[in-house]
């Protein structure tokens, strides 16, 4: 069976289109709103309606200039999200705008569709949260905003911070907004019932679980005011997926009818997709691109290096950096199980790391795993036992490296090299996840001499430099 990357499947997923995309999809007509180290762009109608152009570049300035002049969350969202939201928001500790909030939400909450383009943890996640309470009307009983996402351990992650700030408020009159989880595995036949008796106002689904509701018309999307694809590029690594989302943005629901707003850390040729986007009709024509630093898709405390050693020496090697080290909490990284490998009958390497780790003194309480052959109630223990607080080793496959939140995780090993510079991009971005910290989070990759090359090409694509170390 052939293999493709993730950026061959992305221009595979449109042949299927009926209409081919013009040789130049950029023409001098798209408008480009650009504030420092970060872009606000729109692509409107080409050419022959200039009336849309004007209005939409007076719009995002209008835009720009709210953002600036706001201090807090709420100054951004008054008016626009409910109070009782707000103040929960408050509460939970967030109070001032990341970069991406400040930028992305007077986009959002103006009702504008929305490419969503910064780095891991900046924030993306409460900024499309924030612009959806502002439109959902919990006095009505049916599903008005959904959000996909590509794995379960997302979509708890996402489902609880929803859950935690649409909490009932004290006062009389004002409902909670109910946040229902549709993550595969066996809740989905408990939620059936749910779904047709009393629909909750937001879904959290895995594309998988979506389309099977909506094939069997347990679930319709007819009152969906917002729809959220969080982790957007992960779409494109399977041409199944590339073609459940596309029945959900065209034929389960209409873009006339709800707001578009697509997230992710990293976008392939995002000025394509920004074009695509439109006229494949999965968003409206003056969709907004904000796309915060730009020129550095990592956060700059994050700090890189590697060890060269022979790759029967990297176990040997990896105890000896968290001897030195001493993390209090973090993960590593470790490449799935080579064909060749089961075949010979050998454990599968997390296994065998994990054994090593647990018969050493590393000086971390709990070494825990994470990897997709687990059951769906083991993964989930996992995260939450680190959740809990107190020192861990996560040994992890690259499950792991999209949109878990562990804020309290300060180191990064890549115990195996990630196949190319997306992953590495998502595996760096569990750490340095606390936007305002001035904590030193270190990425640490284990590579043999011949894997140098590879490294030196994701640094030159994600514009970060890797100082080599000795033991």
């Amino acid at each position: 069976m052939a293999c493709f990357s993730a950026t061959q499947l992305y221009s595979l997923s449109w042949t299927l289109s009926a209409k081919p995309r013009p040789l130049n999809p950029y023409p001098n007509s798209s408008l480009f709103v650009k504030c420092t180290n970060r872009t606000l762009s729109t692509v409107p109608s080409p050419i022959r309606c200039p009336s849309r152009a004007s209005i939409v570049s007076s719009c995002v300035s209008s835009e720009i200039g709210i953002a600036e002049r706001a201090s807090t969350l709420r100054e951004l969202c008054e008016g626009h999200v409910p109070d009782h939201i707000l103040r929960r928001v408050e509460e939970v500790g967030f109070v001032a705008p990341t970069d991406v909030q400040r930028e992305a939400l007077p986009v959002l909450l103006s009702g504008h569709d929305c490419i969503l383009h910064a780095q891991t943890g900046s924030g993306k996640t409460l900024a499309y949260l924030l612009s959806m309470f502002s439109v959902v009307n919990t006095q009505r009983s049916a599903v008005q905003a959904v959000i996909v996402v590509p794995t379960r351990e997302l979509g708890m992650q996402v489902t609880k911070v929803a859950r935690v700030l649409s909490a009932k408020p004290a006062e009389p009159g004002v409902e909670a907004c109910s946040v229902m989880a549709l993550l595969d595995g066996g809740m989905l036949r408990r939620h059936k019932s749910w779904l047709k008796a009393e629909p909750p106002t937001v879904v959290v689904a895995t594309l998988g679980s979506l389309c099977q509701m909506l094939e069997k018309q347990i679930l319709t999307l007819e009152s969906m005011r917002v729809l959220i694809i969080d982790e957007v590029d992960f779409i494109f690594n399977s041409p199944k997926q590339v073609s459940s989302l596309r029945k959900v943005l065209m034929s389960y629901s209409s873009i006339k009818n709800r707001q578009t707003i697509f997230a992710s850390a990293s976008i392939p040729h995002h000025r394509r997709f920004l074009h695509d986007c439109i006229q494949q009709k999965w968003t409206k024509a003056d969709v907004v691109h904000v796309h915060v630093n730009p020129v550095e898709p990592m956060p700059s405390r994050l700090h890189h290096r590697f060890l060269i050693c022979d790759k029967d020496e990297r176990p040997q090697t990896l105890l000896s950096l968290l001897k030195s080290d001493a993390p209090q909490s973090a993960i590593i990284f470790v490449g799935e199980q080579s064909e060749k490998s089961k075949k010979a009958g050998q454990g599968p390497p997390t296994t065998l790391l994990i054994d090593l780790l647990r018969t050493s003194d590393t000086g971390c309480s709990d070494v825990l795993l994470l990897e997709e052959d687990m059951n769906f109630n083991s993964r989930a223990a996992s995260l939450s036992e680190m959740r809990q607080g107190g020192s861990y080793l996560l040994v992890a496959t690259d499950l792991a490296s999209r949109g878990v939140d562990l804020p309290e995780t300060t180191h990064i090993y890549n115990f195996d090299l990630p196949k190319n510079a997306v992953d590495y991009l998502h595996r760096a971005g569990r750490t340095g996840r606390r936007p305002f910290s001035d904590d030193k989070c270190i990425v640490t990759s284990i590579i043999t001499p011949e894997e140098r090359f590879a490294l030196q090409r994701f640094e030159n694509e994600l514009v970060f430099n890797c100082a080599e170390m000795v033991l």
